[in-house]
Order: structure tokens, then sequence, then C-alpha cells
């Protein structure tokens, strides 16, 4: 997740609330409401963390994500069902989307607990065409979209080499799944959690709502210190995710009152919901318009970063430059969808973005 402008300005955030403490270790958990229990899992990245949730379910526990395919993920689930949940088995693993961090030991956990993966459509789909392209040479496809976002050739070359990483962080899926459905309750224990399904991020992203405990799951659609990766990807390269990324902040605040707890994803849960979507939404909205007044001039997808991003992105960080790339180019797509900007090539097949006359 790249640090976006406004979220580097602190003094504009809205005051939330976090009362649940320091996290547990990787392998340990903390009770944050009755029969919920809070876990932390390592990742070797910038974000070096991810929040995993296990609900007790009468006999069994149902997992909420699971952490990346990794030796010190593996350890810290064994340690734990040793541990503190090793009274009950993993009943279900339900998993938000289809990233690495939140299912890449998924597969792992349901065939070691005999149980079921439960997931909305569109992210096991899309997970499953993922992971099949571990082996694969990068398509032709997607070295046209960076080229045409303005990559040089030794970035293409750095994307050719890292392509079909995906799948090593992975757990090979199971070959069937439990659809999760937006709108839809499901009994977990003694409570009822409805799903609240988002867009943006990913492309059909649930959130879980606990009405009688006053919980909100959020996964990586509302997080409290930074903001959410919005992208556009190469095998839907007029995609306008920002569009829906916007549209489910709306979504959320009508459909989640103010007083849940959220449990994100990434850093600590926290009070203050709306006051979250609001700030969001605005700082989002200033984005694009910092990008209205830069695009009076033409502009390539690289050369719009210092306009959306805080940090320097540079081709020496492959990672952030690819979710820079991205975004950016979901901004852009964001204002010719609302012919608000076109878009030309050039003869080498670069994109050039000007604001509409």
């Amino acid at each position: 997740m790249v640090e976006a402008h406004n979220e580097a300005k602190k003094n504009n955030r809205p005051t939330l609330v976090y009362p649940c403490g320091d996290a547990p270790e990787p392998g340990a958990v903390r009770e944050i409401a009755p029969g919920v229990l809070w876990i932390r899992m390592p990742m070797p990245f910038v974000l070096t963390h991810i929040n995993l949730w296990a609900l007790e379910d009468g006999d069994g526990w149902t997992i909420v994500d699971t952490g990346l395919q990794t030796s010190d993920t593996t350890a810290a689930w064994g340690k734990l069902f040793s541990g503190p949940l090793g009274a009950k088995r993993a009943s279900r693993v339900l998993v938000t989307h289809m990233h690495p961090d939140h299912v890449g030991m998924a597969g792992w956990l349901t065939r070691k607990f005999g149980c079921r993966l439960w997931m909305t459509r569109l992210e096991y789909l899309t997970c499953r065409t993922l992971v099949a392209d571990t082996g694969r040479e990068a398509p032709e496809d997607g070295i046209r979209f960076y080229r045409q976002a303005g990559w040089s050739e030794h970035s293409i070359e750095n994307y050719r080499a890292r392509f079909g990483n995906f799948g090593k962080m992975t757990h090979a899926l199971p070959d069937s799944y439990r659809r999760l459905q937006d709108g839809e309750s499901l009994n977990i224990g003694s409570h009822q959690w409805k799903v609240v399904v988002g867009n943006g991020h990913s492309p059909e992203h649930a959130c879980l709502y606990c009405p009688d405990l006053k919980l909100l799951i959020s996964g990586d659609q509302v997080l409290p210190r930074i903001s959410s990766n919005v992208s556009v990807f190469p095998t839907e390269p007029d995609a306008d995710p920002m569009g829906d990324w916007l549209a489910s902040l709306e979504k959320l605040k009508k459909e989640v009152p103010n007083d849940v707890l959220v449990l994100p994803a990434h850093n600590e849960p926290f009070r203050g919901l709306h006051e979250r979507l609001d700030y969001l939404e605005s700082s989002q909205l200033d984005a694009l318009e910092r990008l209205r007044a830069v695009l009076r001039q033409p502009q390539r997808a690289v050369d719009v970063f210092p306009t959306l991003f805080s940090r320097p992105i540079t081709a020496a960080d492959h990672s952030q430059l690819s979710l820079a790339t991205g975004e950016s180019v979901a901004h852009l797509n964001y204002l010719i969808r609302r012919s608000e900007a076109v878009m030309q090539l050039d003869g080498e097949g670069v994109a050039w973005y000007r604001a509409a006359s």
C-alpha cells in the first residue's frame, strides 16, 4: 500500500480510538470480545503484519483470513493449535479477499482440519486464475500495460522476472468452496454476522458485521492508519476501481453504524468508523482535484506519482512501483470515465493523459 499525500497529513486525520492495547505476538491470541480472538501473523514486507480473527463457533473455530504461505506463518499456526486454539478445531475458514496475506494459508488450514473454504465468488475465481499464472512467462498484455504507463525497459524486465510470484505466497486452494454473498447472514456461534461486500481494493471483498457484538471485521476495505490500495491491473486496463471504492465507502457508512469496533487487517482495532470513512473519501477527492490540475499539461501515469503519493516512487523498489502505477491508472481512469480526461498513445505505445477540453 502506497502512502497517499493526505494520509501523511496527520493533523487533518480524525481522532480515532484504539481500545484494545498492544497486538498479540505470533502464536498468541487476545480476546477482544466474547468468543472473538485477535491473532497477528508476521509478513516479510514494509507492512510487517496482518491481523486474523478466530470466532468461537460451537465445538470449533471460524478462522477469518489466514496469513501468507511462509514458514513463519506455518510455525505460528502450529503454535496456536497446540496452545490457545487447541481445545477446538477449525470448523471453517472464511477469507475476506484473495490477496496472498489473506488467502495464503487457506488451503493448508482447510486440508489440515478437513473443513470448507468460504469466499465470495469473484475472489475465489480470481485467486484461482492468479495462482495458475505461476511458472508462466509474463504476458504481452502486461508488458504493453506497463510500457503505456511509462515504465523503462529495465522495469519491464523486472516485471518479466517477477511474474507469477502470487502463487508462491499462496497454498494450493481447495477445489471447491462455499460462496459468500452480499447481505446474507451467517450463524457463527451464538451470533449473526452479516456479509457486507465492498469493491475497489479487490473484486468482491467481504466484510463481516455483527450487530450483537457491535463488531466489523473490515479486512482491507477500511484501515485506520493507511489507505487501501486501489489499482488497475493489466487484466482489465480500462477498469474503474476508484469509482467502485468510493461507492463502497458510502455503502459501508449506510449499512454499518458508527458505534462498532472495527477489526482491520492491518494496524489496530479502532472506533470511529464513519469519521474514518469520511476522511478516506475526502482525501481521495482531494487527490483527484490535484490530478485535474496537473493534467492541464500532458502526463504519463509515472509522471503523476508526486501528485498522488507522499513518498518518492523509484524503479529500485519494484513492489512500490507496481502499486503506485496501478493506483495512478485508477485515478486517471476515474477521470476518463467521467469525461474529465482523455488518453492518447504516442508512436512508442506510451499513454499520455490530459484534461478534457
